[in-house]
């Protein structure tokens, strides 16, 4: 049977998102702005979520943070789908040397845990949002490319797709006009679930000190601040976790309807 429609998740989610790229406009206060006489006051009416020990605006950083930590889960997970598809069509579509490559590449990417190979290439390299994108997206494309591979190789055994290999069709068209449109359920479901999986890797990473560096700050990064004064300022890692746990319960949602319509489609009852 087909989950209803998730509006509440997409209504969250477009609400953060709203709040982190809108929201900051109409802020005034600087999310880099120190004041000692506000330090470590919780949420009122001048700052809505309180501040952090050196007496910034919570409410600002958060917005800031926010922009840097979605920027970083939609740039990471579009590579890592890309790079997926790209490689799991090839496996699927031309087999044979391809194929053979694909599971040693997948193979060896799978030897490490994902987590600590992400430490382990953050470690020596200086953090910032793009090399952060770039590390997440090596680091997250297999999960998408063993199903694009799986699916392309039933694609590849339709009659009608050999009738088109023989007739000496065009790869890339066949690719383009006949893979893509099936295989476009499968990417954006492993698309949501990698924007969600980036999000909470970045903010994994900058718990621990290996994400955003300062002054630029993440989710990840502001709850990290707060962990030293949790019993005496619960507020300045509580909202970045809210806004994490949200977003990522959002996407997972929205991924799980989209899966349910593409088993539904494939004539696949759950």
């Amino acid at each position: 049977m087909r989950k209803g429609f998730p509006f509440w998740s997409l209504a969250i989610l477009t609400g953060i998102l709203l709040f982190t790229f809108v929201g900051s406009i109409f802020v005034t206060i600087s999310p880099f702005e120190l004041d000692k006489t506000a330090i470590l006051q919780p949420p009122g009416f001048e700052h809505w979520m309180g501040t952090d020990r050196l007496g910034r605006d919570l409410l600002s950083r958060v917005m800031h943070g926010g922009q840097i930590s979605l920027i970083i889960g939609v740039g990471s997970a579009v590579i890592a789908a890309v790079i997926g598809l790209v490689l799991g069509v090839s496996a699927g579509y031309f087999k044979g040397y391809y194929d053979k490559s694909f599971i040693i590449a997948v193979d060896l990417f799978l030897t490490f845990p994902t987590f600590f190979l992400l430490l382990a290439l953050v470690s020596y390299i200086s953090a910032s949002a793009l090399i952060l994108i770039v590390v997440i997206s090596i680091t997250g494309w297999m999960g998408t490319s063993r199903l694009i591979r799986t699916e392309s190789y039933r694609i590849a055994g339709q009659p009608f797709i050999k009738v088109l290999t023989i007739a000496k069709v065009s790869p890339l068209k066949i690719i383009f006009k006949y893979f893509m449109p099936i295989l476009a359920p499968i990417f954006f479901v492993s698309f949501t679930f990698g924007v969600s999986g980036a999000i909470l890797a970045e903010s994994g990473l900058s718990y621990l000190g290996l994400g955003v560096t300062p002054p630029d700050m993440s989710w990840g990064s502001i709850l990290s601040e707060g962990k030293s004064i949790m019993e005496i300022a619960w507020w300045v890692s509580f909202f970045p976790g809210l806004l994490i746990f949200l977003v990522t319960f959002s996407l997972i949602q929205i991924s799980d309807y989209l899966q349910d319509i593409t088993n539904q489609k494939e004539g696949i009852t759950i």
